[in-house]
């Protein structure tokens, strides 16, 4: 069982509202129109973003007309007059600003000048992904070279991966793609999910025809960036024939219970999530078309909270068409994302003596990846912490931050994964440590030829069999931890990590100790940029001061707490008891033994049902899906149990 905090439910609750709150008979009831300030805020935005075509490719300013906003509030509107406009989600996105994202062209930066020799072949490489539109068009037309020089000035390659850069990509070879080889049709169509689309306003206004096709709701329409395979060169620079793997979130996607051979829960459920079957919404501003369902919201959001504000705070000198308003709105789902959809945190006392307070930390990936996954600076920390309860002083302190937001406790190098902590300067991450041709730690992906370390957390289900697993490799001391990715019965794809804390409580002046367990996230950790600020360059050292003004706290995943004594022990809740069965059929059935408050939620935080509850066994009236829920009690006492739950 996982003790949450009250505020967990509510919050979930209030993320899924928006979804649930409205049906198909409030259509045509609840308008919002806006004002004409708002319609002067919305057409400069739309006249802010380029509209070109580069011979294969338009960019987002040929769609925004009937994909932006809708002053009549009509179109990309729901009945209570939200707005949920493609483009708007979008441009705030870091997939929208991957051609002006600073961290990317400093590393970039860095690349070149430790390999001077190599700037064309890192230009036509890392420009695959980061600038589709300009690069994928060069190739198109024979021409050679992409530097880092040419996309400066292309409008089409600093449009980020624009519109199309997903809904003109082709089935061809999908899901089996990777480094940006991305397959495009050469003619003007615009793939999309909805049958029989009308083809004349999309071809009067930008030129495409809108075609249906499935693949744009495929996993696979992602692996081609997020599998990424780099070539490896010694520390002069000489290619060494071996190649390295720099992130393949998408063969962890595979290899998990999520993955197209299980569950099949994409990418886009959970990054662009549905809209409930019953909201139609209307596609396009200017046409009164029937609505179509259901609607994916654009949003795009991952974990990196960090880039996102400096992104924002920095919007006018990078660029950046988005508006202050949007940025806002896109970082709150992002921290929405990282602390109800990423991870379960789960504390528990095992024994206790005069000496040392044992307890048993649990950390359970939600993700349908590695947690964290993608770019390898990505790390997840725990932050355990114990006082004595007298004094209010602290006794025992891991996973502290110094002043610049490095780790105190961390090891030089590289902090090992721990199945077992019992020192203060030893801290738990969840991290992938790179490695160059001697050996040494190295944040160069060009220099990257082994893993140190790899022990972020696995999804659901993950296995050392599966046939991508050489893709997806767990390294280091977790291998052969057997709390890490194991069930009870030492089986394989928990998709969790146990951990055992020794806690010295001799010498405490109260018998009852409070332990609070803090799950962190940092996307860019200083000890990643060390390398990088080593260089004096223009573009590494405009980087590093949006970076150095930016607000560096490691963003709080999740927080649990402990209260240990041998007196007061009436003080401690009594945690519910709940049995969860499924009696076929996708109904839920349970058994708890105490009134209260039952909510299921999708992995992307829809709510399914919410209802009141008596002690005893029930079930729920209503036919499910196949697929993974999280499965949410609030009792009377305020105590909330969480769980993840698997529905056949």
């Amino acid at each position: 069982m996982n003790l949450l905090r009250t505020s967990v439910i509510l919050i979930m609750a209030a993320i899924a509202a928006i979804f649930v709150s409205f049906t198909t008979e409030d259509a045509g009831e609840l308008r919002a129109y806006h004002s004409a300030d708002e319609y002067s805020r919305y057409a400069s935005l739309a006249n802010n973003l380029p509209n070109v075509f580069n011979g294969l490719f338009a960019t987002s300013g040929a769609c925004v007309n009937c994909h932006g906003q809708d002053p009549d509030g009509i179109a990309s509107t729901l009945p209570d007059g939200t707005d949920v406009n493609v483009v708007d989600d979008w441009r705030s996105s870091i997939m929208a600003n991957s051609a002006r994202d600073p961290f990317w062209k400093a590393k970039m930066r860095q690349e070149i000048l430790t390999n001077p020799e190599h700037e064309e072949e890192i230009g036509n490489f890392c420009t695959k992904c980061h600038a589709p539109l300009g690069r994928h068009a060069m190739e198109a037309t024979g021409t050679e070279s992409y530097t880092f020089a040419h996309l400066q000035t292309d409008t089409a390659g600093l449009d980020g991966v624009s519109c199309v850069a997903c809904h003109q990509q082709t089935d061809e070879n999908l899901g089996n793609e990777h480094s940006g080889n991305l397959h495009y049709a050469q003619e003007q169509v615009a793939y999309g999910p909805f049958e029989s689309p009308l083809v004349s306003p999309m071809a009067l206004q930008s030129g495409y025809e809108p075609v249906f096709s499935m693949h744009i709701s495929d996993a696979g329409s992602c692996a081609g960036c997020h599998t990424l395979i780099t070539n490896t060169v010694d520390l002069e620079g000489n290619n060494t024939g071996e190649t390295f793997i720099e992130q393949a979130t998408y063969h962890e996607w595979l290899n998990s219970e999520y993955g197209e051979d299980a569950l099949n829960v994409t990418c886009q459920s959970c990054h662009m999530p549905e809209l409930p079957e019953q909201v139609p919404i209307g596609l396009a501003a200017g046409y009164d078309t029937p609505g179509r369902a259901p609607f994916s919201l654009h949003t795009l959001v991952g974990g990196n909270k960090l880039m996102l504000e400096i992104m924002r705070d920095n919007k006018d000198t990078l660029g950046i068409s988005a508006d202050t308003e949007d940025f806002d709105a896109t970082i709150q789902a992002t921290l929405d994302m990282l602390q109800f959809q990423s991870l379960v945190l789960d504390i528990e006392e095992m024994e206790r003596d005069d000496e040392t307070l044992k307890i048993g930390v649990s950390v359970e990936n939600l993700a349908g990846h590695k947690f964290p996954s993608g770019y390898p600076a990505r790390r997840l920390f725990l932050q355990v912490t114990a006082t004595d309860e007298a004094t209010n002083e602290v006794i025992f302190s891991s996973g502290e931050w110094d002043d610049a937001f490095y780790l105190t406790d961390e090891d030089e190098g590289f902090e090992p994964h721990h199945n077992v902590i019992t020192s203060e300067d030893q801290v738990q991450i969840y991290e992938m440590v790179m490695a160059d041709t001697e050996g040494n730690p190295t944040t160069v992906l060009e220099r990257a030829d082994d893993y140190l370390k790899d022990n972020r957390l696995p999804p659901l289900g993950f296995s050392t069999t599966h046939e991508v697993y050489d893709t997806t490799l767990i390294v280091g001391n977790a291998l052969t931890d057997d709390n890490f990715n194991r069930f009870a019965d030492d089986s394989e794809g928990s998709g969790a990590d146990y951990i055992e804390y020794h806690i010295p409580v001799e010498g405490s002046e109260s018998p009852n100790v409070n332990v609070v367990v803090k799950a962190y996230y940092q996307s860019i950790p200083p000890k990643f940029t060390e390398e990088l600020f080593a260089w004096d360059d223009p573009v590494i050292n405009h980087f590093a001061e949006m970076y150095d003004a930016a607000d560096r706290t490691p963003v709080l995943v999740r927080e649990e707490d402990l209260f240990s004594g041998y007196v007061g022990l009436n003080e401690t809740p009594v945690l519910p008891q709940i049995t969860l069965f499924n009696p076929g059929n996708g109904y839920l059935g349970w058994e708890i033994d105490r009134p209260g408050t039952i909510a299921l939620f999708t992995l992307s935080g829809q709510l399914i049902f919410k209802t009141a509850v008596t002690s005893g066994q029930d079930q729920i009236q209503q036919a499910l899906a196949g697929g993974v829920y999280i499965f949410v009690f609030e009792g009377e006492d305020a105590t909330v149990y969480t769980r993840t739950l698997y529905l056949d």
